[in-house]
């Protein structure tokens, strides 16, 4: 088994998209975002650098999983966790009816949802 999530929160009549997702070395990956259902990921070469609102970051190697619920929680980083190599996952993500699979998190809303991140790493 690589992956054991629960509870999940599937839409009803959600659809699925499954993408290949490919990061040049140092690629802070998509900006701050949510996705209407949840999502599950497979890293299938480098690092992932991945946080979830309320998580602590973490770096997710080749052969791990990842995983997030959708909805109104803020996915701060997926970005390449490498300087020196590239990095590739799949995930399959679940969408609302109606809903985009994924949407952009404003300054504004960040600014507003501060107190929800975890503490950053300091150097």
């Amino acid at each position: 088994m690589l992956q054991d999530a629960a509870p999940i929160s599937v839409p009803e009549g959600a659809s699925a998209m499954t993408i290949e997702v490919e990061w040049e070395p140092g690629d802070p990956g998509t900006p701050p975002h949510r996705h209407s259902g949840p999502a599950f990921g497979y890293v299938v070469e480098g690092a992932v650098r991945f946080e979830l609102e309320g998580e602590p970051e973490r770096v997710i190697e080749a052969g791990g999983t990842f995983w997030e619920p959708g909805g109104d929680v803020i996915h701060y980083q997926d970005g390449n966790a490498l300087a020196d190599a590239r990095t590739r996952f799949v995930v399959t993500m679940m969408c609302a009816p109606g809903q985009p699979m994924l949407t952009l998190v404003d300054k504004e809303e960040l600014e507003k949802r501060a107190y929800l991140r975890a503490p950053r790493p300091t150097d």
